[in-house]
């Protein structure tokens, strides 16, 4: 059996998109199941549409998700190899493609024209763009491993498509033919919005002898408010969902589960442990809806996962390296529990950084005895330590006979500007007494 070859081929016009993470997972993981190649190969002949930058930050988030691909290529480097536009001429000298113009209103499309047949088939030019000659019909077809079915159109219904820009850069429909079997690959998983374009490219496969690798087109993502999930939406990019907090592997776990199922209905991999499970057997055919509240569940998992030492680490940096990492190492403990992302923390733990001016509105109206009394009890402790300071709080609590759950909730709020916040006695000791007091007397 050959060697299973597989190969991710984004185009850097923007960010990478969850659809596309999800893309090249399945298709590295299909490789390195059976120890094959994975192949990533950037796709930028569309030099207009280019975003700047976008190759470096393709290839500095597939690394850390730890997608790392054998092999790396850049089309328009190819481009400069004239394999396009001999494969293009060779259509042409077979008859099986042909010269294209199209002045005035449309020359900004090359090859455009509303027919499927176009008028310039017949006017045996020897220059311009170069388009497909498609006859009419005939049946073609191909196996969707994915959707595991044969998928067969008429080709009356296929237009004669530009296959080769007259600037000699060639459109997706010959350059994916074309390097797809200089390279190789055996599996070509895309999205089912491509499915349009397959009869294209199996007619190129065709007319140029090529052999034809297995292809499978992926479910589409749905957006829980329904729909295919839209690029414009800012967090359904890798680099949105990371300016959120959430972790890369809990991101990577979720979209493993985005098309794709195992036997036994486990819901936790790392990318190890999918690469050893992965089954092209398990691919869903129904379309996954893109499930935050999932996303949450899993990234909050994978918090309570890390050391704390790491999760230090990385929430410092998310943060800015702005504050104190001994710190937040102090503090983790007390809100690692409830965090769902490295967001969290900062919403939960910001107060022992910046004091936070409370809201008059939060206090109760016995706020001013509560906090004198808890002023005047702190100050009077020694030691400074949880056991003290839960003694001496619960002595006024009793001695004053007050409500325990207002006293304890003006205090909290006085400390940390806000009702939901760790635990206030632990947070009373990380602070210090000098703070702790300083911030009841301001309210006071």
């Amino acid at each position: 059996m050959a060697k299973i070859r597989t190969r991710f081929a984004p185009s850097p016009t923007g960010a990478l998109h969850i659809g596309g993470l999800r893309t090249a997972l399945y298709a590295y993981a299909m490789a390195k199941h059976s120890s094959g190649d994975f192949i990533l190969r950037i796709e930028d002949t569309d030099k207009k549409r280019e975003v700047p930058g976008s190759k470096e930050k393709i290839k500095e988030l597939l690394t850390l998700e730890g997608l790392k691909w054998d092999e790396y290529y850049e089309q328009s480097k190819r481009v400069e190899e004239g394999i396009y536009k001999k494969a293009a001429e060779k259509l042409v000298a077979e008859e099986h493609a042909f010269y294209c113009q199209h002045k005035g209103r449309n020359a900004k499309e090359e090859g455009y024209s509303k027919e499927l047949r176009d008028s310039c088939r017949d006017l045996g030019l020897k220059e311009g763009a170069i388009k497909l000659k498609v006859s009419d019909g005939e049946k073609i077809s191909f196996t969707d491993f994915v959707l595991g079915k044969e998928v067969s159109w008429d080709t009356s219904t296929v237009a004669d498509t530009t296959l080769l820009k007259s600037d000699g850069f060639p459109t997706y429909h010959l350059a994916v033919v074309v390097d797809d079997t200089d390279m190789n690959v055996t599996h070509v998983l895309r999205g089912h919005d491509w499915m349009p374009s397959t009869p294209v490219h199996l007619l190129v496969y065709k007319y140029l002898g090529y052999k034809v690798p297995e292809i499978g087109h992926l479910t589409d993502i749905l957006d829980p408010e329904g729909g295919k999930l839209s690029k414009r939406k800012g967090s359904t990019s890798l680099d949105g969902l990371l300016s959120e907090g959430y972790l890369p592997e809990a991101i990577l776990n979720f979209v493993m589960l985005l098309g794709w199922a195992p036997k036994d209905n486990r819901e936790q991999f790392s990318l190890a442990e999918f690469v050893k499970t992965f089954d092209p057997s398990g691919f869903q055919k129904s379309n996954p809806i893109f499930n935050k509240e999932k996303l949450d569940w899993f990234s909050g998992e994978y918090i309570r996962r890390t050391q704390n030492s790491n999760l230090k680490s990385q929430i410092w940096e998310f943060l800015g390296k702005k504050y104190p990492a001994e710190l937040i190492e102090q503090t983790i403990p007390l809100v690692k529990e409830r965090m769902k992302k490295l967001s969290d923390y900062w919403s939960m733990a910001g107060f022992f950084f910046e004091e936070k001016r409370p809201d008059m509105a939060l206090f109760g109206s016995d706020y001013k005895k509560h906090l004198t009394s808890a002023h005047e009890a702190l100050l009077r402790i020694d030691t400074w330590n949880k056991a003290s300071i839960d003694d001496a709080l619960m002595n006024e609590v009793k001695d004053n006979l007050f409500n325990t759950g207002d006293f304890f909730m003006d205090l909290r709020v006085a400390i940390t500007g806000g009702k939901f916040t760790p635990p206030i006695n632990d947070s009373i000791v990380i602070l210090g007494k000098e703070e702790t007091l300083s911030r009841i007397k301001k309210i006071i």
